[in-house]
């Protein structure tokens, strides 16, 4: 059975991490075709906008524990001892570091727990909708380790430093209305209606100017390294390509219309 199920529907790419029976746990293989998934989605001119979301009761729980505690997977003595196991880690693309660099929005609809990888996982995407039976769980200071693969970078930059601080040094769980109220969740939705809202968000993305919404993210990661002169600076020159797309031409042409666009991407 494939840790990890793609699909898509219209424009819209779905990602299901698919361990369910391990709360999907994160395992090689998912970590691997997860990757390459969001690659894939990220270069094809169909694809507008993508939802992250798990299979069963859990979103992920992270490290396998189990597998780890056995000595096996990630975490596990054959994976972290000299031979390659953290340095070879490290040293590879990763899916946090390709969810950040992709350009489509990322659209997480946690389904249930998010803990230690999942949580750092969640935060990597755009947008965030949760269930109302999930629940957020950083505990990485209870198991002895740290955010590791973006939760260091993301949690000072969404609620501030000292909550921040408050999140990782005291590592309690944050239900689905604190997430919302720290900025970390979009909004919380009826366990059942998750993702048909997600895929109801997701539909409104994608109907809106692909190459746009593209430079939009660009633009928006961009931002929280540049000085506000040079940022602006890169913004005009984004602009300048986009009044000469197709799809600048239809928004126009569809606001004097008073229709609703049809954007080619082009």
């Amino acid at each position: 059975m494939a840790d990890l199920l793609v699909e898509k529907k219209d424009h819209v790419g779905i990602l299901k991490l698919n361990r369910p029976d391990r709360m999907n746990a994160i395992s090689i293989e998912m970590l691997n075709d997860l990757n390459e998934a969001l690659k894939e989605f990220d270069n094809d001119p169909n694809v507008r906008v993508i939802i992250l979301t798990g299979e069963g009761r859990g979103f992920c729980s992270g490290l396998d524990l189990k597998d780890a505690a056995a000595g096996r997977g990630i975490g596990g003595a054959g994976v972290l001892s000299g031979g390659g196991g953290a340095a070879h880690i490290s040293t590879r693309e990763i899916p946090t570091v390709t969810l950040h660099r992709v350009d489509l929005p990322v659209l997480c609809a946690i389904n249930g727990p998010a803990a230690g990888y999942g949580f750092d996982l969640a935060l990597g995407c755009d947008l965030r909708l949760i269930s109302d039976r999930a629940k957020l769980v950083p505990a990485f200071a209870k198991r002895g380790i740290i955010p590791e693969s973006g939760g260091t970078w993301y949690l000072p930059r969404l609620v501030g430093w000292a909550r921040a601080c408050e999140i990782g040094f005291i590592a309690d769980e944050i239900p689905p209305a604190r997430a919302v109220e720290l900025g970390l969740a979009n909004a919380v939705v009826p366990h059942d209606d998750l993702m048909p809202q997600a895929l109801q968000w997701a539909s409104k993305i994608a109907a809106n100017a692909p190459l746009a919404i593209r430079a939009m993210k660009r633009l928006f990661r961009h931002g929280l390294s540049e000085d506000f002169e040079s940022h602006t600076h890169h913004v005009l020159m984004q602009l300048l390509l986009l009044f000469r797309s197709g799809d600048f031409q239809e928004g126009i042409q569809a606001f004097m219309s008073k229709r609703e666009p049809n954007f080619s991407g082009r």
